[in-house]
């Protein structure tokens, strides 16, 4: 029952406009299903195969969000039943991502992902490269993809100021991308904040947080 007082918990301090995305990555089918039988629907995973796997085994309900490194050569495993894929890096991604979503005859919610940290190991758009990407007149020729927002990951740093600064800057992102909203192309959500600094993300902007450790425990 740990989990189920977890996400309650967890979830009596968010605000009403924040989702609560539970990172199931390495966490057990048992595991997942405790969550779920709490009224939990929304998992994150970050690796296509795995997330597939879950999704087989698991109630159809579920919505999943791939929100790991995207390989263009994985989308298709994912784009019958994904409900949002928060990494899109690049253009050449977003493509492919409209490809098999139109052989699914869905639209699939990408995030474009801000890269905000200062470390190397984190993906993501320059916010130059995402404002050309949106610019460009090949987007509005994308008709399986919906753009519904912007994902970001903090520096890996115990420093509150560092993160804040680097949340602040993913919400002006999202003011300077705002005026160029069309049908497939809305700046509504604001990925940022994990177990550690969800509650700043809050305070930041964020609408929607990837929590795994709290709710499920330190990774297995």
């Amino acid at each position: 029952m740990e989990i189920r007082s977890n996400l309650n918990v967890i979830a009596s301090t968010l605000p009403a406009h924040v989702t609560l995305v539970a990172v199931s990555k390495t966490k057990s089918i048992a595991m997942i299903n405790e969550a779920y039988a709490a009224g939990h629907r929304d998992f994150g995973e970050n690796k296509v195969q795995e997330m597939v796997d879950k999704h087989d085994k698991l109630p159809q309900d579920i919505r999943w969000h791939m929100i790991g490194h995207v390989q263009r050569n994985k989308v298709k495993y994912m784009a019958p039943f994904v409900h949002m894929i928060h990494g899109v890096d690049s253009f050449k991604l977003l493509k492919e991502i409209d490809k098999q979503a139109c052989k699914q005859d869905r639209i699939i919610s990408c995030l474009l992902q801000i890269k905000i940290a200062k470390e190397d190991t984190k993906f993501g758009m320059s916010k130059d490269e995402a404002l050309k990407l949106l610019k460009s007149e090949e987007l509005a020729d994308l008709r399986h993809v919906h753009i519904k927002g912007l994902m970001g990951m903090g520096t890996f740093t115990s420093d509150q100021a560092v993160i804040r600064d680097e949340f602040r800057f993913l919400k002006n992102c999202v003011s300077t991308f705002k005026p160029l909203e069309r049908s497939n192309l809305h700046f509504d959500v604001i990925s940022m904040g994990m177990s550690a600094d969800y509650q700043l993300a809050i305070e930041e902007g964020s609408t929607m947080i990837r929590v795994g450790s709290s709710i499920f425990g330190s990774r297995q």
